[in-house]
């Protein structure tokens, strides 16, 4: 599997970032933007994304090198559509390669883009991706209990609840490979 090929759903462009972009969008919005090739909007970055994550994910790829790449954080962009440029949506990604077949994503979505299908075909997508990896077996999520429209887009994409997340009031779901 190419590591930094984009992934392209419906609607939406997932570009995996790179130590370059990373890099471009700590700097300022207006060099992610040129990055990527695409508007970033008010509101960037989105929920739990946040310029710590960025940092961590690209301390990262600095340490995992070529096999880290793809493993970490995705820009999801929204294709042109009318009058609306290329403009960036949200944030996606692993937390890092695969551990005993085991995938966990996380997303985040700009709030001005929500509750437009966006979360879900992200999450599609890298489940998609995940199980065509050597020997993936399950993909995981954590939410926290109170935040039913995330919970709605596992269960969606046919994720069920296995049990307590790691923080005390986060829940875990997963998805088997079939």
């Amino acid at each position: 599997m190419e590591p930094f090929a984009s992934i392209d759903t419906p609607h939406l462009r997932l570009v995996p970032a790179t130590i370059e972009v990373l890099r471009a969008e700590l700097q300022s919005p207006e060099a992610l933007a040129d990055a990527i090739g695409a508007r970033v909007p008010i509101g960037w970055p989105p929920g739990v994304y946040d310029r710590d994550a960025a940092e961590f994910f690209l301390a990262r790829l600095i340490e995992g090198g070529e096999p880290a790449a793809g493993w970490y954080s995705w820009y999801a962009i929204l294709r042109p559509d009318g009058d609306l440029s290329p403009t960036l949506v949200a944030s996606c990604g692993y937390f890092g390669p695969p551990a005993d077949g085991i995938a966990e994503i996380g997303y985040s979505v700009v709030e001005a883009f929500r509750n437009r299908g966006i979360a879900a075909e992200m999450v599609e997508a890298l489940v998609s991706r995940a199980f065509e990896w050597p020997g993936m077996r399950q993909v995981v999520a954590e939410v926290h209990q109170e935040n039913a429209p995330s919970i709605a887009v596992l269960t969606r994409c046919g994720f069920r609840r296995i049990g307590a997340g790691r923080g005390p009031v986060d829940l875990r779901y997963a998805r088997e490979m079939h």
